[in-house]
């Protein structure tokens, strides 16, 4: 039951990211302008009310809006994907497991993310230990002083 859930949770990753990629596409714009345009002429011949036709028009301008806002997605995730891959390869200690980070999927991404906070709070409770290691050093130092 998990393998399936698993294999169906991974064509589902790879169905989205290919939505997205369709979606966001200009020529996909220009079809679905087209088609709108379309519906709209053939509205205006018809016999339909004014409120009929501020509704398709609502509707239309919405429909055509997906496209513009995903176009917008697409170019800004490409950014900031292009600018995080440039900090991990000019970081010698960076993982390489994350420039990849599109072809993986959503289970993946949370495991890594929970394995990065574990290593933030183990980093964060070294440099803790280090500092109160050199704060008693510094204590046992003033003492000697003192006692001399």
């Amino acid at each position: 039951m998990k393998k399936t859930y698993e294999q169906a949770e991974r064509i589902f990753e790879k169905l989205t990211f290919k939505a997205t990629k369709i979606l966001g596409n200009s020529i996909t714009f220009l079809f679905a302008l087209a088609l709108v345009l379309f519906w709209w002429i053939n509205d205006i011949f018809s016999n339909n009310t004014r409120h009929d036709n501020i509704g398709d028009f609502i509707f239309g301008t919405t429909f055509l809006s997906l496209f513009i806002i995903q176009k917008s997605f697409n170019r800004f995730s490409a950014l900031i994907n292009l600018k995080i891959n440039e900090l991990i390869n000019s970081h010698e200690t960076a993982n390489n497991e994350v420039l990849n980070d599109t072809e993986k999927t959503e289970k993946e991404i949370t495991k890594m993310a929970n394995e990065y906070v574990q290593e933030q709070t183990h980093e964060q409770e070294d440099a803790i230990n280090q500092e109160l290691e050199h704060e008693e050093e510094l204590i046992q130092e003033l003492e000697r002083k003192l006692v001399k």
